[in-house]
């Protein structure tokens, strides 16, 4: 069950922890600011060499652990050559402000009182990281999901931060289809009667019910024809697919909590660029990044409509499709694509130097505790899903 060690266990993290009073979009202040972050690769002496990425709903802040064919040593976002950079969103509970933060009022963790979050709140949090990092530019953002409704966000808020910006399966404003997907799972979870207890491990049976009502969004109805459908004409016990919704719901619960992913869903549900921006297509415009947009054509979330949109809206976006049975989930399985889009958007950053490389000094704030558009479209090959694959 969940615990308060999951940032131990992930190896390499670290933490920048700030005393200053950080205020949220809400208005709400957090006495202090922890980030739990990852950082792979050395800082080239022009500092031109950082690669951004934003995790997904409940990533962590290691894209090596979770992108594992696409972020590392000689991977296409190769760790030898490129500086990468993932922190932890804020509400999650692996190392970053979130549920199980103390409450310096009670002297207890926050629980179900920690405040809402929003997506503009992560990515102003983030640029407090990069600025101790001493990064004035990113070569490239990259964010599935929910993360890239960050790095989006972050494009707009920073015109001038990424040189590059791949967003995968993601949206300009998250839709009424996608708001109401969330709040179903929020009642699974508050329908627990454990929910409102005083504990880490507080709604982990609506946890499990909230995942299993995810899957059903994150994949497609082929592939569960495909993967789940009953093998001969006899009545089963158990249908495979009511197992592996069972399965799915148990191995969250292991590595996640209610609180952050009930946080978190609602920080989806914020996201929309247009805010207070006069509308989306004005935000979307202010972009300078050169952008590539991809969509999954199974994805039933966010649907590809929504990154043509973008790329139709971003000055200068390129749109790329990839034809897959995996549904949203296609932008952790389907590595081997995406990670030839990435490459590709790699071999198109200026650098300013490139032969040698430093590591970035910390210092002691930091507690060492853990108009023209393409269109492609690829054609997967169908592959035996790995194991409670996903990170979504």
């Amino acid at each position: 069950m969940w615990g308060n060690n999951h940032i131990e266990q992930i190896k390499g993290t670290k933490r920048l922890t700030l005393e200053t009073p950080f205020q949220l979009e809400s208005g709400v202040f957090l006495p202090r600011l922890e980030l739990a972050y990852h950082l792979r690769g050395r800082l080239s002496p022009g500092r031109d060499n950082v690669v951004w990425i934003y995790h997904a709903l409940t990533g962590n802040s290691d894209p090596a652990e979770w992108w594992p064919e696409i972020v590392g040593g000689g991977c296409v976002i190769d760790t030898d050559k490129w500086c990468v950079v993932c922190a932890n969103i804020l509400g999650s509970c692996y190392g970053s402000s979130g549920p199980a933060s103390i409450n310096p009022e009670t002297g207890e963790p926050f629980y179900t009182s920690f405040p809402e979050v929003t997506v503009r709140d992560n990515v102003r949090a983030f640029d407090l990281l990069r600025k101790h990092l001493g990064i004035e530019r990113i070569a490239l953002g990259v964010g599935p999901s929910l993360g890239g409704q960050q790095a989006l966000e972050a494009a707009i808020t920073y015109p001038d931060l990424f040189q590059q910006l791949v967003l995968i399966a993601t949206n300009a404003q998250h839709s009424p289809w996608g708001i109401a997907w969330n709040e179903a799972q929020r009642m699974a979870i508050e329908s627990d009667r454990t929910w409102r207890e005083p504990s880490a491990d507080a709604g982990a049976a609506g946890l499990s019910a909230a995942r299993a009502i995810a899957m059903l969004s994150y994949r497609s109805y082929e592939l569960y024809s495909g993967t789940q459908r009953e093998k001969g004409n006899v009545l089963p016990q158990v249908f495979r697919a009511a197992s592996y919704q069972q399965y799915q719901g148990r191995k969250l619960t292991e590595r996640f909590n209610a609180q952050s992913y009930w946080l978190l869903s609602k920080a989806m549900d914020s996201h929309n660029v247009g805010r207070d921006r006069g509308g989306v297509e004005l935000a979307l415009q202010q972009i300078r990044a050169q952008t590539i947009v991809i969509g999954i054509e199974s994805d039933l979330l966010f649907p590809t409509e929504e990154q043509r949109f973008l790329a139709e809206t971003i000055p200068g976006a390129e749109f790329h499709t990839i034809n897959s049975t995996y549904g949203h989930d296609g932008f952790l399985i389907e590595s081997e694509h995406i990670g030839q889009l990435i490459g590709d958007v790699l071999k198109r950053v200026k650098r300013t130097n490139t032969i040698q490389e430093r590591r970035i000094e910390e210092d002691e704030t930091i507690n060492e505790t853990c108009e023209g558009r393409t269109v492609r479209t690829w054609n997967s090959r169908q592959r035996i899903l790995r194991s409670g694959s996903g990170v979504e």
